[in-house]
């Protein structure tokens, strides 16, 4: 799934093509990425000025002169900029300089208009990005379960996903399994401090490309070379040597070094 650093670069590569044009023509053709009604959408959708694109989390906002189109990349989720028109284009909006395609092969995805951003919307957590030291530690001492899905817990804060959860976790020497509100202040911090310089370097990699992930030119990112845990699991950690272990822990596949994590 598109984490942080993707959707920023996303958001990045876009705004230029689609800052204050017309959406001419709109086509949604999805039921499970659109949920709401097809006519209304369309409706709403053409003849619309966009104003401004938006990253949240892992979310993505075009504001627009009427109202907010929504877009969520779910697992396998394009946004493409005069890109091929395949079989899993679930939506087209023809604007008056080109063509934005929301390419989406699992559906999982989410693209919907609203009048203003609706309150479940709003509910995410604090940016990873703009969350400070101070309100990242206070909100960490609120909860008592493993650290590792907490991080991926978009209301507690907005952006962090697999990746970045193990890559920061073994930056910050911390085992996935510890409790949150057991993390003293120093290592609550240098964990928020490696989460921000891990998604700043990310971002300017451009993203990881472990998978289908591409800009809305095509183009790959270049971070999963940078990896040091995440889907190397029996690899010698780059740091001390042990292999590289992998556990599920919420549900989630989850890789550290039992030597630099201890629990």
């Amino acid at each position: 799934m598109p984490e942080l650093p993707e959707v920023e670069t996303i958001v990045r590569s876009i705004a230029p093509y689609i800052t204050g044009h017309v959406i001419v023509h709109a086509e949604v053709s999805s039921h499970r990425v659109t949920r709401g009604s097809f006519s209304a959408t369309t409706k709403a959708l053409t003849g619309a000025k966009i104003e401004s694109i938006q990253r949240r989390g892992k979310q993505i906002f075009v504001h627009l002169n009427r109202g907010i189109l929504y877009l969520h990349l779910g697992m396998t989720g394009k946004l493409l900029w005069n890109g091929a028109r395949t079989k899993y284009a679930r939506a087209i909006f023809e604007l008056d300089n080109g063509t934005l395609i929301f390419d989406d092969v699992r559906q999982f995805g989410r693209v919907e208009y609203y009048a203003k951003i609706p309150d479940f919307l709003a509910r995410t957590g604090p940016d990873a990005l703009t969350v400070s030291a101070a309100e990242f530690v206070a909100r960490l001492k609120k909860h008592t379960g493993h650290i590792k899905p907490l991080l991926l817990n978009q209301s507690f804060i907005g952006g962090v996903g697999n990746i970045y959860a193990d890559e920061s976790l073994f930056a910050a020497r911390i085992h996935p399994r510890a409790r949150a509100s057991r993390l003293s202040k120093p290592r609550a911090e240098e964990l928020h401090r490696q989460i921000l310089a891990i998604l700043e370097s990310a971002i300017q990699q451009r993203g990881s490309s472990i998978s289908n992930y591409v800009d809305a030119d095509g183009a790959r990112g270049n971070y999963q070379q940078q990896h040091n845990v995440y889907g190397r699991t029996g690899e010698p950690c780059p740091r001390c040597g042990t292999a590289v272990r992998r556990i599920v822990l919420g549900q989630r596949g989850t890789h550290y070094c039992p030597h630099c994590q201890r629990s």
